[in-house]
């Protein structure tokens, strides 16, 4: 969708229902066939991570991944109308209104649950925080262009992860009331890092690097993620912030650890990372399925 220019205008003039269901559609009858590689690897990890469910339960699963993955991309073009009460329900709104008044600066914290582009529009729009975001372009130029293209409207500043990126994120940070949008299950090396399942992984990727963030900037890190409740509907789940200055950096990735990875297992028809990583391979095995 994001490499066909009328595809994406298309979208972008249909009501923001119907082109979250066309794109849905698409993924899960055009798309879904042509990759059966990540499907399969989807279906081995869904069988680890929930042995509790049998094989039909599971299939419906996956067909609502895909379903949700071609609703994301389907709604990227209606981002700016979804940016609302109607659309977003926001778990204890007050204590959440409360979270971005805090002092300081603030480093969210996700994973790729639901709609991840509209969770950082949402993000910026509930907030005068200076917001700043980071990502790694797809390979194809093309979707790259687009892509960008259609973030401009909501991301706000938004830096590659790459070469100096690190620099430019402290600096950020150093504004007042600063925030920072990562998602932390990011593929890298053929498998995804975290959250771990139990898995003995040291923290590293993003979540690594927003550590060493946080000590540097005094920064806080609040979990949260955009669940779907059903078409273009979802519901806001937050953690309350967790403080470096007091806790230390295991208790932090402990928390977020286990915050964010039942959020995955139990949206894990939502969950985009899903079939982006390896849990058959030795020593990537979840320990303790949810």
């Amino acid at each position: 969708m994001l490499s066909n220019p009328f595809l994406f205008t298309l979208l972008r003039l249909l009501p923001a229902r119907l082109a979250s269901w066309l794109g849905g559609w698409l993924s899960a009858h055009v798309a879904r066939p042509r990759m059966k590689l990540r499907d399969a690897r989807a279906r081995a990890n869904l069988a680890l991570l929930r042995p509790d469910l049998d094989e039909a339960e599971r299939e419906r699963i996956l067909t609502r991944r895909w379903e949700n993955i071609g609703r994301t991309l389907g709604e990227l073009a209606n981002i700016d109308r979804l940016v609302s009460p109607h659309h977003v329900r926001v778990q204890d709104a007050a204590g959440y209104q409360a979270v971005l008044d805090m002092p300081g600066p603030m480093i969210f914290l996700t994973t790729h649950i639901g709609n991840w582009d509209l969770m950082a529009a949402h993000l910026k729009a509930a907030t005068d925080r200076p917001p700043l975001g980071v990502y790694d372009p797809p390979d194809n130029e093309r979707v790259a262009a687009q892509l960008k293209r259609a973030r401009q409207s909501y991301m706000g500043e938004a830096i590659t992860g790459s070469g100096g990126a690190a620099r430019g994120i402290v600096r950020h940070l150093t504004k007042d009331r600063a925030m920072l949008y990562i998602l932390v299950d990011e593929r890298r090396d053929g498998q995804v890092w975290f959250p771990r399942f139990g898995r003995a992984l040291p923290p590293s990727g993003n979540l690594s690097v927003a550590l060493r963030l946080a000590r540097k900037s005094g920064a806080r890190f609040t979990p949260f993620y955009l669940a779907r409740t059903g078409g273009p509907h979802f519901d806001l789940h937050w953690h309350p912030p967790l403080d470096p200055a007091q806790m230390s950096d295991d208790a932090i990735v402990a928390t977020v650890d286990d915050y964010l990875g039942k959020a995955s297992i139990a949206h894990a028809d939502e969950w985009l990372a899903l079939h982006d990583m390896d849990l058959t391979l030795p020593g990537h095995g979840p320990v303790l399925p949810l």
